[in-house]
Formats: structure tokens, sequence, C-alpha cells
């Protein structure tokens, strides 16, 4: 009987989770933009208290590990990896594409594709399998117009995600399907008791989230005058 906190930073919705066995027994969700430096800790401790359950009552911490928000993949991390050390804890990471995939419900679809904003017409996405399975590497992508038709031909094509939905129009084909979706720490509970089972946990020492691009710092134009 496995216990897996879930902790989900890497989009706009900050999420907690618990689940046992796979089924979440209780979960949070703040939509709030940029809350993820100040709230993932309380969120944590109402998840836990909600349960009557102490940090050392968990077999393991799960967080998604990107790609997504820089300065949410390295917030949720650092908790993850912080309650870990301190509970003596393992670490289960799972792919932020893969919680869109699990997240998403279209029994119809040959295909999925998460797509995750980045900016532009830029997503981070990769093409699943109607089962789930990546069947492409993970890449930020330009969209344009024709960019799936191989696949649209084969059948219907599931797009999830913030990402998707900006790429609506440029999309365009009769068999593409679009689900406006987020990436939850509830549906991070099956994967995750896959992985615990499977005994695939993280080194803490070095993990480090997956976030595909590297970090672009901005100045404020106010700074310039």
């Amino acid at each position: 009987m496995a216990r897996i906190l879930l902790i989900e930073t890497s989009a706009s919705t900050l999420s907690v989770a618990l689940a046992q066995d796979g089924v979440v027994l209780t979960e949070r969700i703040c939509r709030e933009p940029r809350q993820q430096a100040s709230l993932t800790a309380p969120l944590v401790k109402e998840v836990l208290d909600a349960a009557s359950l102490k940090l050392d009552g968990c077999d393991a911490v799960a967080v998604s590990s990107g790609p997504g928000s820089y300065t949410g993949l390295r917030v949720g991390v650092s908790t993850a990896k912080g309650l870990c050390f301190g509970a003596s804890l393992p670490l289960i990471a799972i792919g932020t594409l893969d919680v869109l995939v699990a997240g998403a419900g279209h029994p119809d679809s040959s295909f999925i594709v998460p797509m995750i904003d980045a900016r532009r017409m830029e997503v981070y996405t990769a093409v699943y399998s109607s089962e789930g399975e990546r069947i492409t590497p993970i890449e930020a992508k330009v969209v344009e117009a024709g960019a799936y038709d191989g696949y649209l031909s084969r059948g219907k094509v599931l797009f999830v995600g913030d990402g998707a939905m900006k790429c609506k129009e440029v999309i365009g084909h009769p068999n593409a399907v679009f689900q406006a979706s987020e990436p939850l720490a509830a549906n991070m509970a099956p994967l995750a008791e896959a992985a615990f089972r499977a005994g695939r946990f993280e080194d803490l020492a070095y993990f480090e989230p997956f976030y595909l691009k590297d970090f672009v710092a901005t100045v404020s134009r106010k700074n310039l005058i």
C-alpha cells in the first residue's frame, strides 16, 4: 500500500494531492497565477492535514518534472526534494506532458498531442499513442499549418493543454479535437503509483527539472530609462 504526495507546479495552476494505491484521497488546487513560491508548502500541509497524516506517513513524493514554467518547476522540485530529504522519502519525477495525457479523455482518438504554451506560436510538445505511450521526442515546436497532417490523415488527434488552444486555428483539420486542460497533481496518481512499484526513483542530490530550454531573464524597460 503506497501513499504518495503529488506536487504539480509546472503551469499557472498549482495543485497538490495525496494518493493511495493510485487513487486520490484529497487534493488542493490554486488557479491564481504565480502562487507557487508562496502556496506550495501551505497546500502540502492542507492536503496532509485533510488526510490526518504526517509527512513520514507517506511512502514517496512525486513531482511534475517539466517542461513548463522555469520558476514553477524550480519551486516544485526544490520543495519536493526538501520534503524527501527531511522525511527520508524517495522522489518520483513525472513528465508534465505525461500528466496532461493522463488527464485527457477522448477514447476515439488515434493520437494525443499535449501542448504547453511557450511563446508566440511555440509549444512544448510530443506525440503520444491513444494508449498514452510517447512516440516522438519532446521538443519546443513552432506550430504551422499542416504540421500534424500526417497524423490527422490517420484518424482523430486529440490536442490538449493551454498550448493546444492557441494553435486551434492554425491546425484547422476536421480530425483535430481540442481539449482545454491543465496538468493537475491528481492526474499524476496512476503514473506515480506505477513508478513506485517499478522502483523508478530519482537521485535527490543530482535531480533537476527538465526545462527543455534555457531560462532567459528579461529586463524591465523602466530600468533602461
